[in-house]
């Protein structure tokens, strides 16, 4: 008797896999790149951006977050395999093909650059930029000893982005900001990679968790650090009061926290705090909106 060939996946099982290359049932990637992006959004505008603005940044945010995960899936397929976080993700497991991955990528990336279209052509230059950099970045693990810091660069691209929608320019406060955000993504990234240190050192990946070696407790506490002081300096450049200093100093309590969960160094512990950035990012964004709300 013959066997019976299996039936290809129907469109609302390929959907649930699109939904897991694309990450959307882990929202924290999108939320740590939406809350510096809101940030710099509502101190570009003074407090109250114009609508149209913060739609299009929101849903830009998720989409071009979305389109990356999907190319770093195509562009570490042959990693992916051996490490045991990354095994099932669809495209690693053979449930869907490579091509699907870059398809989806240029997808969301051409729906992404659709909304910049009103904006002026500072933002759409920044565009390009921003989307070159998101497909480059999972290839920067291949030779970079600190990628996480491309991905800060990467991951805050929204902040001169916003700040020129609204300005048309890139004043300090726009630089100072993704500065700033390069060194929170060295700090929460770092928290992640140290939880796939021993996959990543057995497949040749670079990391700042390798790089940093037994000083990696140490850098992601100085990177939080550093983080604060550039983001008091921007509240310095535009003249915020005491509520966003006040945010500030809860992130401060929020980092110090994570110091307790990463100092083991367990794979627990490490990426609970990665996670636990969600509310480091929230404090920030909270002390901006606090700040304006006040007068």
């Amino acid at each position: 008797m013959q066997a019976i060939s299996a039936r290809p996946p129907g469109l609302r099982q390929r959907a649930a896999l699109y939904w897991r290359l694309t990450r959307m049932h882990r929202p924290i990637g999108t939320l740590l790149l939406l809350w510096p992006t809101l940030a710099a959004l509502f101190i570009a505008s003074g407090g109250w951006p114009d609508p149209y603005l913060l739609f299009a940044f929101s849903l830009g945010t998720l989409l071009m977050r979305s389109a990356g995960c999907a190319f770093n899936d195509w562009a570490d397929r042959d990693f992916d395999r051996h490490v045991a976080r990354t095994r099932d993700r669809p495209l690693t497991a053979g449930e869907i093909e490579p091509w699907e991955a870059v398809a989806v990528f240029v997808a969301l990336s051409l729906v992404a650059l659709l909304l910049v279209v009103p904006m002026n052509r500072l933002v759409w230059a920044l565009a390009v930029v921003a989307a070159f950099l998101a497909a480059s970045y999972p290839f920067t693990k291949r030779f970079l000893a600190l990628p996480q810091a491309y991905l800060g660069v990467a991951f805050g691209f929204g902040i001169p982005m916003a700040f020129a929608a609204v300005r048309n320019e890139l004043p300090a406060a726009a630089w100072t900001m993704l500065a700033s955000n390069v060194f929170w993504a060295l700090a929460y990234d770092t928290e992640y990679a140290m939880v796939d240190r021993d996959d990543d050192l057995k497949i040749g990946i670079r990391t700042a968790a390798i790089t940093f070696g037994r000083f990696d407790v140490a850098a992601v506490m100085t990177c939080y650090a550093i983080t604060l002081g550039l983001l008091a300096v921007v509240g310095h450049i535009e003249d915020l009061g005491a509520p966003y200093y006040a945010g500030l100093g809860v992130a401060a309590g929020i980092a110090a926290y994570h110091y307790t969960l990463i100092r083991e160094r367990g794979r627990e512990g490490c990426f609970r705090a990665f996670n636990h950035n969600n509310w480091f990012g929230a404090a920030v964004f909270g002390g901006v909106l606090a700040s304006y709300l006040a007068g």
